[in-house]
C-alpha cells in the first residue's frame, strides 16, 4: 500500500510531462502540413543520394 504513494504522484507527473511536450509540439507547428510529409516519402529520392561509393 505504501508504494501507491510513490507510484500515484509519479503517474500524475508524468502525464502532465507528456501534455507539456504535446502542447509544445502543437504550438511549434510539428502537426502543421502532414500531407506534405507524407508525400516526401513516396517521391523519388535524388541519384545521387541512393549512389553506392
Amino acid at each position: 500500500m505504501d508504494i501507491l504513494f510513490l507510484l500515484v504522484p509519479l503517474s500524475v507527473l508524468l502525464v502532465l510531462a507528456i501534455l507539456g511536450v504535446f502542447a509544445w509540439a502543437l504550438h511549434s507547428g510539428q502537426f502543421e502540413d502532414l500531407e506534405r510529409e507524407g508525400q516526401r516519402l513516396l517521391e523519388e529520392t535524388p541519384a545521387e543520394a541512393t549512389r553506392v561509393e
